[in-house]
């Protein structure tokens, strides 16, 4: 079973970001964690937050936190109707990036799932400033960000982009081989060409990759450098 932790801050992009995860794992037994993070600067809807003291605010946002968990389950449940997926809420207290950390450890996830709110358009970030901040602090296991509200449809090709300098190993390529695997997606490695040939570190990271995905249809792209890195990705 797959131990998945989707964070939300009950915006449409965030539940777009558990249903597409939930129709990506549609053949795997998973319990899925919704994790809502809340502190004293948490938006109160409806309230003027200036009128209560931090304990009262922080209680009233706790119990907000859950009656809006509570809603996420009954809806996720009512749209997918999966009979090997269940559901877990979590509100806590804190920081997403503590918080984050501790039930990675205590429920041993395999996944986080990030609805992704930044702009999306190569001349911009590709992810927004709260999942490039998970993304930089948590090290402990794979982190999908899913894009704005994006409509879910099977996967046939994914994009690996490597420098063949870290990441090409068994460990750092299950997740994904895993997620190929679930619908037998074709893996397109590329690599943005700096120099004109690999040095001997990168050749042997190459073979090691290629190595790695011999079970998987795969094939390699050398890409020139020819603008900002997230443009040449974009058009590839």
């Amino acid at each position: 079973m797959k131990n998945i932790l989707v964070t939300t801050d009950f915006s449409n992009d965030a539940y777009a970001a558990l249903f597409y995860s939930t129709q990506l794992l549609a053949a795997k037994s998973c319990t899925f964690y919704i994790l809502n993070v809340f502190d004293k600067l948490t938006p109160l809807e409806e309230k003027k937050t200036s009128l209560f003291g931090d304990k009262k605010l922080l209680k009233l946002l706790e119990i907000s936190s859950k009656e809006k968990l509570l809603h996420v389950l009954h809806k996720i449940n009512l749209d997918t109707d999966n009979p090997i997926h269940s559901f877990e809420t979590i509100s806590k207290k804190g920081t997403l990036t503590k918080i984050l950390k501790k039930i990675i450890h205590y429920h041993a996830i395999d996944f986080v799932v990030m609805g992704n709110k930044g702009n999306t358009s190569a001349k911009d970030l590709f992810m927004g400033s709260n999942t490039v901040q998970v993304a930089n602090s948590i090290n402990l296991c794979p982190i999908l960000a899913v894009p704005k509200q994006i409509n879910f449809k099977t996967l046939k090709e994914i994009a690996f982009i490597t420098n063949f300098k870290k990441g090409c190993g068994e460990k750092n390529i299950a997740p994904l081989r895993f997620i190929a695997s679930l619908s037998n997606a074709n893996i397109r490695v590329m690599h943005i060409n700096e120099n004109e040939i690999l040095d001997a570190e990168q050749e042997l990271k190459r073979k090691l990759l290629e190595n790695c995905l011999k079970e998987y249809s795969y094939s390699f792209h050398w890409i020139q450098n020819f603008s900002a890195k997230a443009q040449v990705i974009d058009a590839f």
